[in-house]
C-alpha cells in the first residue's frame, strides 16, 4: 500500500489536501489557474489520509437556536428601544398641540364661529405662551411620575430571569430617556409646582435616580447621621408652616403633604418583589393616565385671554360693566368674549374704563406661608410677587356679571 505523499517547503511539510465529500460539486478554477478549494471533510477517522499532528482543525459551527414562544414575534432590543423612544416623544410633542386646540374650542363655548374668531386673533406664540404658563405643571407632573415609576419598575424587572416577561412601558421610557431630560423635568416641576406639593418631589427624585440610603455612606453610623441631618434641615424649613397648620386646625391635607413624603423617600427605591411588578405596572399606567386626564380638565378650561371688566356708556349717562375677555380692538369696535357666553362688539367711543381681574381659581384657599412664600404659589410666582406685590382687587371685579 502506498502512503500519501507530502510536499516540502521552507517552513516544513505541508499537509495533504482533504478529500471532498462524495457528490460535492467542484468549484471553478481561480484566476491564477489553480484549482479552487472545494468543501472538504477530515477523513482521519476513516483512515484515508494522515493529518499531521499539531495542525489545528476547525470545529464545525453550531447553529444558534433562540427560544421563542410559539406564535410570538421576538423584537430586536434596538428596535424595541426605538419604538419606545418614538412613542415617548410623540406624547411629549403631540399632547401640548392637542391641548392648545382644545382650549380654543372650550374658550369659544363650543361655537364654531367664535372658535374661528379666536383662531384668527390669537397667534400661535401667544397660544404657546399661555399654554406653557398654565400647563407646565401638568407636563412636569406627568414626566416626573413616568420617570419615578419607570426607574422603580426598571430596576425591579432587571431582577427577573431574562426573557421571562416584557419590560413595562414606563421602564422602557425611563431606559431610553437621557439623564438631562429627567433633571430638566424635575427642575420644571420645582419652579412651577405650588410650594405645598414640592415635598412630593423628594420621594420622586429618590425613585427616579434610585438613591438608596446605602449610597449615602458605606458605614451605618455615618449614614444614620446624614439621614438625621437631612430630616432636621427639612424640619427647620417646614416647622413654622407645620405650627401654623396645627393652630388653624383644618389643614390635615397640608400636614400629610409636609410630613409623609420625606419619610416615604427612605423606602421608595426599588427593587420590588417579582410577583408585583406586572400588576403594579398595569395599575400605575392606568392611574397616571387617569390623573393626567383629571388634571387636564382645568387646564383646557383655563382662559387663553385675560379677564377684564370694561365700563361702557356715554359721557353723560348710565354705564354698564361688561365682564369678559378682550379678543381684539380696532378703530371702530372692541370685541369682547363675554364670561357668560357670546361675543359683544362695543364701539371704542363708548369705552370709559377697563380693569384686569383675577379668576376664581387664582384666589387663595389657604392662609399658610413658607418663609414669606404663600403655599399655593410656585417659586416662580413667589419671586414675581416679590418684584411686584399683588395689588388690591378692584371693586368692579367683585360685581356679579
Amino acid at each position: 500500500m502506498s502512503t500519501a505523499s507530502t510536499a516540502t517547503g521552507g517552513d516544513g511539510p505541508v499537509p495533504p489536501p482533504r478529500t471532498s465529500e462524495p457528490g460535492a460539486v467542484a468549484d471553478s478554477s481561480t484566476i491564477d489557474g489553480t484549482a479552487a478549494a472545494s468543501p472538504v471533510v477530515d477523513r482521519t477517522a476513516a483512515g484515508d489520509v494522515a493529518w499531521p499532528a499539531g495542525v489545528p482543525v476547525a470545529e464545525p459551527a453550531e447553529p444558534v437556536v433562540a427560544d421563542v414562544e410559539p406564535g410570538r414575534v421576538r423584537w430586536d432590543p434596538a428596535e424595541r428601544r426605538a419604538r419606545a423612544s418614538q412613542s415617548f416623544w410623540t406624547a411629549v410633542v403631540g399632547v401640548p398641540a392637542i391641548f392648545s386646540v382644545l382650549r380654543l374650542g372650550v374658550e369659544a363655548g363650543g361655537e364654531l364661529q367664535t372658535t374661528l374668531l379666536l383662531v384668527a386673533n390669537v397667534g400661535p406664540v401667544n397660544l404657546l405662551a399661555g399654554f406653557l404658563t398654565t400647563a407646565a405643571r401638568l407636563l412636569s407632573t406627568g414626566l416626573v411620575a413616568v420617570f419615578a415609576l419607570g426607574a422603580v419598575l426598571a430596576v425591579s424587572a432587571d431582577r427577573l430571569p431574562p426573557g421571562t416577561r416584557r419590560r413595562p412601558l414606563f421602564a422602557r421610557w425611563a431606559d431610553i430617556t437621557p439623564a438631562w431630560v429627567v433633571l430638566a423635568s424635575f427642575l420644571l416641576a420645582l419652579i412651577t409646582w405650588p410650594l405645598l406639593y414640592l415635598p412630593l418631589l423628594v420621594p420622586a427624585f429618590v425613585a427616579a435616580f434610585q438613591l438608596r440610603p446605602g449610597r449615602l455612606h458605606e458605614r451605618v453610623v455615618p449614614r444614620l447621621l446624614l439621614i438625621v441631618a437631612l430630616l432636621a434641615g427639612y424640619g427647620w424649613l417646614m416647622l413654622p408652616t407645620l405650627r401654623a397648620a396645627v393652630q388653624q386646625g383644618d389643614e390635615s391635607l397640608v400636614l400629610v403633604l409636609i410630613v409623609v413624603p420625606p419619610l416615604l423617600a427612605l423606602f421608595v427605591a426599588g427593587p420590588l418583589p417579582g410577583m408585583v411588578i406586572r400588576p403594579l405596572a398595569s395599575v400605575t399606567e392606568v392611574a397616571v393616565l387617569a390623573t393626567l386626564v383629571w388634571a387636564a380638565v382645568p387646564v383646557i378650561s383655563t382662559p387663553v385671554l385675560p379677564l377684564t371688566v370694561t365700563t361702557v356708556g356715554p359721557e353723560s349717562g348710565p354705564t354698564e360693566d361688561v365682564r369678559g375677555h378682550v379678543v381684539t380692538t380696532d378703530d371702530v369696535n372692541m370685541v369682547i368674549l363675554q364670561e357668560k357666553g357670546g361675543v359683544r362688539y362695543v364701539p371704542v367711543g363708548l369705552v370709559r374704563a377697563q380693569v384686569l381681574c383675577p379668576t376664581e381659581e387664582e384666589l387663595p384657599r389657604h392662609q399658610l406661608r413658607i418663609h414669606d412664600f404663600h403655599v399655593e404659589d410656585s417659586l416662580l410666582e413667589g419671586m414675581g410677587r416679590r418684584v411686584r406685590p399683588v395689588h388690591r382687587i378692584d371693586a368692579a371685579c367683585r360685581t356679579p356679571a
